[in-house]
């Protein structure tokens, strides 16, 4: 996929697309952070900044994916 753009997951345990994203990154390859936000301070500090309505939230590179759907995540990672 080119060059590889730093990736942050904000997720919950409970999440089955958070559970989704991770399994699909993981395969991919696709090194990233996750911050489970009911279990992390800082995860529900940038999730409140970022007016985090649900999980999973992804930020790729400079971009930004509410929920999950692996076409328009490989769209923002490729760019």
């Amino acid at each position: 996929m080119g060059k590889q753009k730093k990736v942050v997951l904000y997720s919950s345990s409970r999440c089955a697309k958070c559970r989704e994203a991770k399994q699909y990154l993981t395969a991919q390859g696709i090194a990233f952070v996750e911050f489970d936000v009911q279990k992390s301070r800082r995860g529900a500090k940038e999730f409140a900044r970022l007016n985090g309505r649900a999980v999973p939230i992804l930020l790729i590179g400079g971009d930004r994916l509410d929920g999950f759907d692996r076409r328009d995540f490989e769209a923002l990672y490729r760019e």
